[in-house]
């Protein structure tokens, strides 16, 4: 309970990036074409894996997941995001500001989940080719697939728990353009030390063991192809790797600009742009890396355009 003269803060207002002056119009109109461009990309791959025969491989049923969290983290912060630029002020209250919180944690954490199956996908299909039906059949991939969002769900929900009970007593600024982590707990009254050794005990598991099990697979693919002879094989190898990986360099890229340098060592702005890479530039990467590179999704995308022109045609 807040104390004496302290008032209950109910609405929290989120500053956004301040200074932009007459590049506010330019900076939302940019935001929104990315927001445009991550939705109709991500929903193109989910849409082709569905309908789809050729896609029903673990390989695409994983991308559509990627996909599917990619398009849902973007949507849960860059529309707010967005307003918050164009009016300079935002206002949300408390308890939806800890719901974008819990969703935009869940949709961005369950690609370490996701990155990490996927990588094991590429060590079976390379290092033991023979039984990768056997081993990554339908129900597996189910599994594994809807486990990652389980998993995530549960470990989200238990720091989240402790979040709720979270008291605002007084400051009601964030000078932030969505609810993150961070500046929420910097303006709350309560003790905050469990969520932060929760937080940092996640992070560890998730994130960095997701990281050295990804590293330690491609170090064992690695080994593999280059025991091969033939150089076509090899390359053959190496390509069905680059997409996976390039994916995987973005994502933990990001990440650690935003999260390597201390805050307090950066202006509140450039932390914000840092956050940036990590909310619009993966999204969107992904969508591009895997249509660029794959010569499926290409020719499964063309012929599906060629299709809705000839019905406009007719």
């Amino acid at each position: 309970m807040c104390q004496g003269n302290q008032t209950k803060v109910s609405e929290i207002y989120l500053l956004g990036v301040q200074g932009l002056g007459n590049f506010k119009l330019l900076f939302f109109t940019a935001l929104l074409l990315f927001y445009i461009l991550i939705v109709t990309g991500n929903l193109l791959i989910i849409l082709l894996v569905s309908t789809n025969s050729n896609f029903k491989i673990p390989m695409f049923i994983f991308l559509q997941h990627l996909a599917f969290a990619d398009a849902l983290l973007a949507t849960c912060v860059i529309p707010m995001m967005a307003e918050v630029i164009l009016k300079t002020k935002g206002k949300m209250s408390v308890v939806c500001c800890i719901i974008q919180m819990y969703f935009y944690y869940m949709f961005g954490f369950v690609q370490c989940f996701l990155l990490s199956v996927m990588s094991y996908d590429r060590y079976v299909a390379i290092c033991n080719p023979l039984q990768y039906i056997l081993i990554m059949d339908r129900r597996i991939c189910s599994l594994l697939g809807y486990g990652c969002w389980v998993l995530n769900c549960s470990l989200c929900s238990i720091e989240f728990i402790w979040i709720t009970q979270f008291q605002f007593c007084g400051p009601s600024n964030i000078d932030y353009f969505f609810c993150d982590l961070g500046p929420v707990m910097q303006l709350s009254t309560s003790d905050t030390s469990i969520v932060q050794w929760l937080d940092f005990t996640y992070s560890v598991l998730v994130l960095f063991c997701a990281l050295t099990f990804i590293i330690g697979t491609y170090i064992y693919i690695f080994m593999i192809i280059l025991k091969i002879s033939s150089s076509t094989a090899r390359k053959k190898s190496f390509s069905t790797c680059s997409a996976h990986l390039i994916s995987v360099g973005a994502y933990y890229g990001s990440l650690i600009t935003i999260y390597v340098n201390p805050s307090s060592e950066m202006s509140p702005n450039v932390n914000k742009y840092s956050s940036l890479l990590y909310i619009v530039v993966t999204p969107l990467m992904n969508p591009i890396i895997y249509s660029l590179r794959n010569q499926e999704i290409r020719q499964a995308l063309h012929k599906k355009l060629r299709k809705i022109a000839l019905k406009q045609f007719r």
